[in-house]
């Protein structure tokens, strides 16, 4: 078999520059549907009782679908994923199941063993593996007893029920692979690795999205799936629609295949008749409880599952084929296209040409296992790519409720929102929806292997469709009006280097566009979150859950606000980017020097009001602690500093900034007026004198610090009493184990300590995890930062780390100490155990679970263990980016080139 050289790089470079549609098909579907905001419509809001697991089976979605290991195209229109019955089940598999927030003792969570092993960015090659219990799938004990366990407890997870027992399951290995942009290959192998024969009554599933129920509007005709006849060693299905066209799903060795509508069972949950006999959960009641006048053997409906029994030896395997292709089948005539021989040879030549991408990409340096860790991880964004329907207006109006006057109904504020859109999600199943701050992080990764479609995901929430009139970013499906922290210039500015530094060039027309609509972002930030203008900014939520005394989404129970260290933090940050995309612009166009003066202005306010030691209004910074901190206003105008040091006092760090000579040797009026402008505030040049005015052969450090209170701010970040963990920063410091913080208010005590794993406080409904455990983008914007001022400092600045240990590192040491921390969370050890399995030991033990890799929301402070949503690659998938970026790039080349830790890998050839 011959691979040529590059094929999917190829591929991108169709798809980007002919417009060839090679991403129109891939892992779009989503692994849940229920229990969404989308589907939920019900009085009070209650999404997760509303639309139940239960439900799912007989009850079509109003605006998506969901499968296992499934695809669709990119509108959804037409969705083919993997179905089957192991025997014993009381329904057959056709979706995962978890509990929901309020049966997990920790909040909701998926309850099944999955994998995404390998994808690429056009999806020319996918390969996912689902593990099938032979015993009957236990969904009333994992709901009974997650319920019946304390927020101390563990979890009760699915290997604790005893269904793998003796190596009783199938695994399920499923493999996708494109011979053009239309003609989709599926290949199904199931093995046996139980001691006994075993049956598995596969079901692959094609089926069209309901979009005709609805009532008006487009896309209301009926499509239709019907059998053709006719074709030796085939059976196929002809699909329908007016807008997608017509394909046909070829199913060599079908034992039948099994027709019915993607339409509501109305009279199971309802009582009330059908409109059809043939209706969504038709195949479960025929397969599971015999019923055989359920399906239509007229051969026709809009869901068809292909019946494909399987016996299987202990250790044995079996293999079913299928393709859905464009390309129009002629009855009567010997198909090739069906040969398992001619079949396999595409299916493998992709997965050779996969191997080739990202053999390419990674660092000549990376270990084996280094290697397995970040093509899993690219996986799991990969196949996180999620279709995300959903038409606010719409969706108000099916409440009953005047869209324009939708005041206490979810999401009321957002009717301008409508979204048809393919998006990078943080988890399949547990977060099948976007959330913004998430979607920045995901774009930085996902632009190691896919820098169009990062780009375009960044346009995507700055759209008209998504963008608030009044500035305002979408937070997420929950409540759109709520508040994540503003990092959309820090990705698109990271995008743009990423890219430069890769092709030569930046995009400096699609940087101007995201320019000017994050400018209006700003003004809805400084506007809206700046309560009394004094550049201290208050922000809310901010997606950091509890990490505070109190719930910042809710009034304070002291009345007044909160000022936030990280609010303001992430304020400056926002400064220091529109800075530089600023000045990055102007090198065409020199009308962007003045709205850079503006941005430097805005940085250099805020750093007054952070750094402010003279006056009525209180410092962030703590001289004795050396910290920053929240500061409490209350009604009657005192002041408590809240004294709690978690990441909301080490966010300043990350406003840190370096602007090369060759940058302010461009623009001499740049730095005439920045002089003058600090010159003209003596509050101003008390705070920025020592920063902006110093650094290595003239490049100029632009940060919320001096010299002295970095190096204070690092003692206690690298402190491993503190934050530094051995897989990681922690989110809270660690000396609150022994010294909890608490504040009493109307004789109620509120209290943070140290937890490094789940929290103790259900202020978010069980998933308030940021009292102890590591975030990974929390430690990716710190590892960023220290790499921007080791490009300001050079060598000449070494701290200790860890600290008290005597050794000292320069600040890109201790970046790269960090990295290493945090890539050792999925690298097994001499015992051949990955931390982030915590006691699992199965997956040290067993051949056929060692080297597949899940990649969870957080880790346990203190162990590594994965924790929170299983499967949330999202921001986790920054694991990608340190192995490849340590090892391929030195520090001199950092300290040379200024690029703050933004570039590829180099090959072997290029250090030569």
């Amino acid at each position: 078999m011959t691979v040529s050289s590059g094929a999917e790089r190829s591929r991108l470079d169709e798809c980007d520059r002919s417009g060839v549609a090679w991403r129109r098909w891939g892992p779009y579907l989503s692994e849940r549907q229920w229990g969404t905001v989308r589907e939920d419509y019900s009085a009070g809001g209650d999404a997760w009782a509303y639309f139940t697991h239960d439900q799912a089976r007989s009850r079509a979605y109003r605006w998506g679908e969901d499968g296992i290991g499934g695809i669709s195209d990119d509108e959804q229109t037409l969705c083919l994923a993997v179905g089957m019955w192991n025997g014993r089940d009381p329904i057959i598999k056709e979706r995962l199941f978890g509990v929901t927030n309020a049966e997990g003792n920790h909040g909701e969570d998926v309850k099944e063993y999955y994998f995404y092993v390998d994808n690429t960015p056009t999806h020319s090659y996918m390969r996912m593996l689902y593990k099938y219990p032979q015993r009957a799938f236990p969904y009333a004990d994992l709901v009974a007893t997650n319920q019946a366990r304390g927020r101390a407890d563990f979890e009760y997870e699915l290997l604790d029920t005893g269904v793998f027992d003796e190596d009783r399951y199938f695994d399920v290995v499923v493999e996708y692979a494109k011979a053009t942009p239309e003609d989709v290959l599926l290949r199904i192998t199931v093995h046996n690795r139980g001691p006994e024969t075993a049956e598995l009554r596969l079901l692959p599933t094609l089926w069209f999205r309901n979009t005709w129920s609805a009532g008006p509007g487009p896309d209301t005709a009926r499509p239709r799936l019907r059998e053709v006849a006719g074709v030796p060693g085939a059976s196929v299905v002809a699909a329908t629609h007016e807008r997608l066209g017509e394909r046909w799903l070829l199913c060599p060795n079908a034992d039948r295949l099994l027709f019915t509508g993607n339409d509501t069972n109305t009279e199971r949950l309802f009582g009330t008749p059908n409109a059809s006999p043939y209706v969504k959960d038709a195949v479960d009641r025929y397969v599971v409880h015999g019923e055989t006048g359920a399906v239509n053997r007229s051969g026709t409906g809009t869901k068809v599952s292909v019946d494909v029994p399987l016996w299987l030896p202990p250790g044995g395997s079996g293999t079913v084929r299928l393709r859905l292709t464009d390309v129009p089948v002629v009855p009567g005539a010997r198909d090739d296209r069906v040969s398992a021989v001619a079949f396999d040879e595409i299916v493998d030549r992709r997965r050779a040409e996969a191997d080739e991408f990202y053999a390419a990409l990674f660092a000549p340096e990376l270990g084996d296992d280094e290697r397995l860790v970040v093509r899993q991880a690219l996986a799991g964004m990969l196949w996180s790519k999620q279709y995300f329907g959903y038409d606010v207006e719409q969706w108000l109006a099916e409440h009953g409720v005047d869209p324009l006057d939708a005041g206490g109904v979810r999401n009321g504020d957002w009717p301008h929102l409508v979204s048809h859109d393919v998006i990078a999600m943080p988890d399949t199943w547990e977060y099948p929806w976007f959330a913004a701050w998430d979607l920045a992080f995901h774009a930085v990764v996902l632009g190691l292997v896919d820098i169009a479609f990062a780009k375009a995901q960044l346009d995507l929430l700055l759209s008209r469709r998504f963008l608030h009139p009044n500035g305002q970013i979408p937070a997420y499906e929950w409540n759109f009006s709520d508040v994540n922290p503003p990092v959309h210039a820090w990705a698109t500015y990271l995008l743009y280097e990423l890219e430069k530094a890769n092709t030569g060039h930046g995009d400096r027309a699609w940087l101007e566009t995201a320019f000017h609509k994050l400018a209006a972002n700003f003004a809805w930030w400084v506007n809206r979150k700046d309560v009394d203008g004094r550049n201290v900014f208050q922000g809310g939520f901010l997606g950091l859950d509890n990490i505070g005394v109190f719930d910042r989404s809710a009034p304070l129970p002291t009345g007044g606000r909160l000022d936030q260290a990280d609010g303001t933090a992430w304020m400056a940050l926002y400064c220091q980017n529109m800075l530089q995309i600023a000045l990055e612009l102007a090198a065409d166009d020199p009308g962007f020097v003045e709205p850079a003066l503006t941005y430097f202005e805005h940085f250099a306010w805020i750093a007054v009001a952070v750094n402010r030691t003279a006056g009525k209004t209180e410092s962030m910074w703590d001289e004795e602690d050396g910290f920053f901190y929240d500061l409490l206003r209350r009604p009657d105008g005192s002041t408590t500093r809240m004294r709690v040091r978690s990441m909301v006092g080490l966010l300043p760090l990350a406003a840190a900034t370096v602007l090369a000579p060759e940058v302010t040797g461009r623009y001499p009026e740049l730095l005439d007026a920045a002089r003058d402008f600090v010159d003209r505030h003596p509050s101003v040049a008390s705070v920025l004198s020592p920063g902006w005015f110093r650094g290595e052969e003239g490049r100029h450090v632009l940060a919320l610090f001096d010299e002295q209170r970095l190096r204070r701010m690092l003692a206690r970040l690298l402190d491993e009493n503190e934050f530094l963990g051995p897989y990681g920063i922690r989110s809270l410091s660690r000396h609150h184990a022994d010294q909890p913080y608490g504040l009493e208010v109307d004789g109620r005590w509120y209290e943070v300590s140290y937890l490094p794993a789940e929290s103790d406080s259900g202020m978010f409904g069980g998933n308030s995890n940021w009292r102890g455990p590591v975030w990974f983008p929390m430690n990716a914007l710190v590892i960023r930062a220290l790499l921007n001022l080791y490009v300001g400092y050079g060598d000449g600045l070494t701290v200790e780390c860890p600290t008290g240990s005597g050794r000292l590192m320069t600040l890109f040491e201790v970046a790269r100490e960090i990295s290493d921390r945090l890539t050792r969370i999925f690298l097994p050890d001499a015992a051949g155990r990955r931390p982030c399995y915590g006691g699992q030991t199965i997956f040290a033990e067993n051949a056929h679970w060692r080297d597949l890799v899940t990649f969870s929301e957080y880790f346990h402070g203190d162990n590594g263990a994965g924790l929170g949503a299983t499967h949330q690659t999202g921001w986790t998938g920054l694991v990608a980016v340190f192995p490849n970026l340590f090892a391929g790039l030195t520090a001199p080349e950092l300290f040379a080139r200024g690029l703050g830790g933004v570039r590829r890998a180099r090959t072997a050839e290029e250090r030569a």
